[in-house]
């Protein structure tokens, strides 16, 4: 029996759908409420502001990515298998909840600049799991010693942050399954064997 949702819980849940559809700006509290089937007043007795709801969906994103990777970035994994795994962790995450992906990637500029800078910390800290992956893959021989690990770590997190505008997790292919084709590409190229 799954546990009934808090007042608060539905308020977030539904501000990400709203903040992920129409854009932060475009949302207002009186479309969240009419959304909620509440008087907009009543809100406030959950909540502080439409930036508080903003901030948390955003952080609790990131929290997700957060959790999803550092096991991976731990893991005794061979590097390549590490790239596959880191992959298909970020593709899970945004599809258990793409509203609060989209958000986290699309509408957290919005925030305000102190909150803003620590969410870019955050998001740079994912992609220095990415280098430090390929970093320890050029070390150990299981990818090129030209390799530039910068450039390959944005490449391959792009690849999955851009995720959001296009993965259907009910759709044809599911997260490990594009996670294999996304390091097939990236590892071997396009060039025919």
């Amino acid at each position: 029996m799954t546990q009934p949702v808090s007042r608060k819980e539905q308020i977030y849940r539904t501000a990400g759908k709203l903040f992920s559809q129409l854009g932060y700006h475009a949302t207002s509290m009186r479309d969240l409420a009419k959304a909620l089937g509440v008087q907009g007043g009543s809100l406030y007795a959950h909540i502080s502001s439409k930036e508080e709801l903003l901030w948390e969906i955003v952080n609790r994103a990131a929290d997700e990515f957060d959790a999803a990777l550092e096991p991976i970035r731990d893991s005794k994994l061979a590097p390549p298998e590490k790239l596959r795994a880191a992959l298909e962790a970020h593709l899970n995450v945004i599809s258990k909840n793409k509203d609060w992906a989209t958000v986290f990637f699309h509408e957290w500029k919005h925030l305000p600049i102190t909150k803003i800078e620590e969410i870019a910390d955050r998001r740079a800290s994912v992609e220095r799991i990415y280098r430090e992956i390929l970093e320890e893959g050029i070390k150990k021989g299981s990818f090129r010693p030209d390799l530039d690990a910068k450039l390959a770590s944005v490449l391959s997190l792009s690849s999955a942050n851009w995720a959001y505008h296009w993965f259907n997790p009910g759709g044809r292919l599911n997260a490990g399954e594009i996670a294999d084709a996304f390091c097939k590409m990236l590892l071997e190229g396009f060039k025919p064997t």
